[in-house]
């Protein structure tokens, strides 16, 4: 079993920036890839972004402005948010796959206040 702790979440204005970090411990054999998804109210969850062997991927709605970083040794995964929108409030959930398995962190709460 792998469990995913989150920190980083909070209140900010549109336009700054925000630094959400995940750890990974437990019982973990290799962990394939990390990311971010995020929900709003009402809607469903929605890939922010991910980091994987082979490639790390971005919603086009973050892209540019949202940075993911993957520590592959310590098993973490940090998400830079710059450039914060009102459309970019909702909790954001750490990810990992590991195999078939697929991990989720508790969430932690981003809002933007225009």
């Amino acid at each position: 079993q792998v469990q995913l702790v989150e920190s980083g979440g909070g209140l900010v204005q549109a336009g700054g920036s925000l630094r959400l970090s995940c750890a990974a411990s437990g019982s973990i054999y290799s962990i394939s890839a990390m990311g971010w998804y995020r929900q709003a109210p009402g809607k469903q969850r929605e890939l922010v972004a991910i980091s994987s062997s082979r490639a790390t991927n971005y919603a086009d709605s973050v892209n540019g402005r949202f940075t993911i970083s993957r520590d592959i040794h310590r098993n973490t995964v940090a998400l830079e948010m710059n450039s914060l929108k009102p459309e970019d409030t909702a909790v954001y959930y750490c990810n990992a796959e590991e195999g078939s398995w697929v991990y989720w962190g508790q969430g932690t709460q981003v809002t933007v206040s225009s």
